[in-house]
């Protein structure tokens, strides 16, 4: 299947291709930023023979009568083009329970949401209008994206974040959103789908990340209780990398050898350690969820992380004589290699129990060809 989609440098865009990434499937996707939108040809180009469309481009910060048209037009553009290349595209519109609200950006997404709609009656095209509350996520662009993203930021900096309004939210994690734009592509579910969330008020959010920063800064895994919990913690984590790490441990040393700790959890999970000649190189995949914990404890090694949809890598060289651990964050892919002359020996901690059935394990190379 070939799927469009735009914003595709959003928090939301980023996470769908990271998504249809990791779930495989063969589908050739399509990209389209602000450079595509800004003349007719590209966006006609970039629209021309698609199966479907995952609109999320948009705008939700800046001058009112701005962010109103914007949205509005960035949609008749898009079905402009759609009627140049004669092209029928199944339309997945990212709107938000912004709107029934008479502000700006609520006129803004009802009237691109109407103008999609129209169009699919007419041409007799498939259209999904996906109202969404409040999305989070890692990478998030803090004070634009979500309050989840700002208190991150901040945290992550040792800043004390400030509420303004504690108000109500709903929150919903953003690869939920990318794995139900592509149900309802596959699934051809027309009509207005409203996802829910979790409820919370600002401050009870604010409470959870600062709680979650403080008992990590003291070298203690937060209560990950819930898929909530952890995408939070994933989400607080992704501000942190590559700054924070890799984090030294104490060793205690006496007549009888060394001693020092590993992990200090209440949530349980599982240890395990693994043995690698000189040369070798384990890893080379990325995860979603999973929060996973890199510690030598003889020998010498690199950790090395790239984001995914990046060149940049990150590069840690560790040593067993010097304890110290890197958590590994999600979607960034990783492998550790045994950099010396001897056996490296490495423990590694995960916050769930593997499961074969959904090992949350993809296969991506660190380092290009």
């Amino acid at each position: 299947m070939k799927i469009g989609i735009t914003g595709a440098d959003g928090l939301i865009g980023w996470h769908q291709r990271a998504y249809l990434k990791a779930i495989g499937g063969g589908h050739e996707v399509r990209l389209a930023g602000r450079a595509t939108f800004a003349q007719p040809e590209p966006l006609a180009g970039f629209v021309d023979g698609l199966d479907a469309i995952i609109h999320l481009a948009g705008m939700n910060r800046g001058e009112d009568a701005e962010i109103e048209t914007t949205n509005a037009r960035l949609a008749r553009d898009l079905v402009a083009a759609c009627e140049q290349t004669g092209t029928r595209p199944f339309m997945v519109y990212a709107n938000s329970t912004h709107q029934d609200r008479e502000t700006a950006y609520g006129r803004g997404k009802r009237a691109a949401a109407d103008t999609f709609r129209a169009w699919a009656e007419q041409c007799g095209a498939g259209f999904a209008n996906l109202i969404l509350p409040h999305v989070f996520g890692e990478f998030g662009k803090p004070f634009y994206n979500s309050v989840v993203s700002t208190f991150c930021h901040q945290l992550a900096r040792n800043e004390t974040p400030q509420i303004i309004t504690d108000g109500d939210l709903e929150l919903l994690h953003v690869q939920d959103v990318a794995a139900q734009c592509l149900k309802a592509i596959q699934e051809n579910r027309c009509g207005d789908i409203r996802m829910t969330g979790i409820g919370m008020k600002v401050s009870e959010l604010l409470q959870r990340l600062t709680d979650m920063r403080d008992r990590y800064q003291s070298m203690v895994m937060p209560q990950l209780e819930s898929a909530l919990d952890v995408r939070l913690f994933n989400t607080l984590r992704s501000y942190l990398f590559p700054g924070h790490y890799p984090v030294a441990l104490t060793l205690h040393s006496d007549a009888r050898g060394s001693l020092f700790e590993v992990v200090k959890s209440r949530s349980g999970g599982q240890v395990f350690m693994s043995t690698t000649h000189p040369g070798i190189t384990r890893g080379n995949h990325f995860h979603t969820r999973k929060i996973e914990r890199f510690l030598v404890a003889s020998g010498e090694a690199e950790i090395r992380l790239r984001k995914l949809f990046s060149d940049e890598v990150t590069c840690f060289k560790v040593r067993g004589d010097i304890p110290c651990y890197v958590d590994i964050p999600t979607f960034h892919t990783h492998h550790i290699t045994n950099t010396g002359h001897s056996e490296l020996v490495t423990l590694f901690w995960a916050n769930e129990i593997f499961d074969p059935a959904d090992p949350d394990t993809f296969p991506e190379q660190v380092d290009a060809a």
